[in-house]
């Protein structure tokens, strides 16, 4: 089968034919409408190999519309190949031999609905970043003039438009209420992009799973699915924590084995997401314990005791990665979440 190497850009593609493994028979360097047009005129089963990196997931879509196969190695993987300096030619000459290592592990193609969901994270996450900035920036001008402001982002909405009014502000007050408004804003973009999420997975059966898990909302199960896209591809629960970056590093030699701080080598997104959802759960579960002991799941008594043992924020990150096992046991085997759920072992 002819293999294709094609470093990826806004509007010069590089592109490297390969038939026999080590071997580059043909170069081209194209447009972006001729290298479409290249496309196209592709015929018979090709294997187009790619970094994953902008619009890769895109060409991904156009050649296996066509029947083709299509690679997308990580970046990562592809720069130890690359020999020398770094050049379009050169990418691809390291996308091919990279392409021959049968250990890499290569991204699958994201659908167009997956796109369309992360872009949609990416916007919210944006616009809550915005908001925050907008916010920082009140509160410094008013601590400038001698204002004192509440701590909470609620109470401090509430009376930055009657601090608008104080003397000491009252020259300000037509541009700050411009950043009220932008506040505003950004908190119904936020609202609106939550309420397209919530119709776009109303009859999802398998975000309905996930969010039935402690610690797992809308946002996170939404993000973990369009981000994992098939579970069955990992075998285990302990390769998604892995993939996710919530397993310790490691640095071990011999018999000698060190684990170290998690790796945060995967999204760092849906990573966070999780670990935020984890310290809510355990913080919860720290309220059972105080006020109804009796009802506390096994879950909950593991996470209070991991608590009391190694401190709040290592206990979150591991109930994280607790969390990230029990949603992968809960999609693939499609049961609903138990606290108390125990595994049984093979005989």
């Amino acid at each position: 089968m002819k293999r294709i190497a094609v470093d990826l850009a806004k509007s010069v593609y590089q592109v490297a034919e390969s038939v026999r493994a080590g071997e580059v028979i043909q170069r081209k360097r194209l447009s972006r409408v001729a290298f479409a047009r290249y496309v196209q005129e592709q015929v018979g089963p090709v294997e187009w190999v790619m970094e994953a990196c902008g619009t890769a997931h895109y060409w991904g879509r156009v050649a296996q519309a066509r029947g083709h196969r299509v690679i997308l190695l990580h970046p990562r993987y592809v720069r130890p190949y690359r020999r020398r300096n770094k050049t379009d030619r050169n990418d691809c000459d390291a996308i091919l031999e990279a392409a021959r290592c049968a250990g890499l592990h290569p991204v699958p193609v994201k659908s167009l609905e997956q796109q369309q969901l992360q872009q949609l994270h990416a916007l919210r996450e944006s616009w809550k970043k915005s908001r925050t900035q907008r916010i920082n920036l009140l509160r410094g001008i008013f601590r400038e003039l001698g204002i004192e402001v509440p701590t909470s982002t609620e109470a401090f909405l509430r009376a930055a438009g009657e601090h608008l009014e104080r003397p000491e502000v009252r020259a300000l007050r037509g541009v700050l209420q411009v950043v009220l408004a932008e506040i505003s804003f950004y908190e119904q973009s936020m609202h609106e992009c939550e309420a397209q999420l919530a119709r776009w997975h109303a009859d999802d059966e398998v975000l309905h799973l996930l969010d039935e898990v402690s610690g797992v909302g809308l946002l996170t199960a939404s993000a973990l699915k369009t981000a994992v896209g098939t579970p069955e591809r990992f075998a285990n629960g302990r390769q998604l924590s892995a993939w996710l970056g919530m397993t310790p590093r490691e640095h071990s030699s011999g018999e000698r084995r060190h684990l170290g701080q998690i790796s945060r080598q995967g999204n760092t997104y849906v990573r966070t997401l999780l670990i935020h959802g984890a310290r809510s759960a355990l913080l919860a579960a720290q309220r059972c314990a105080a006020g109804t002991p009796e009802k506390m799941t096994a879950l909950q008594r593991w996470a209070t005791s991991t608590a009391a043992r190694i401190g709040q924020n290592k206990a979150a990150v591991a109930l994280a990665n607790k969390l990230v096992r029990i949603c992968w046991a809960v999609w693939c085997h499609k049961r609903r979440f138990s606290g108390s759920w125990q595994s049984m072992l093979p005989a």
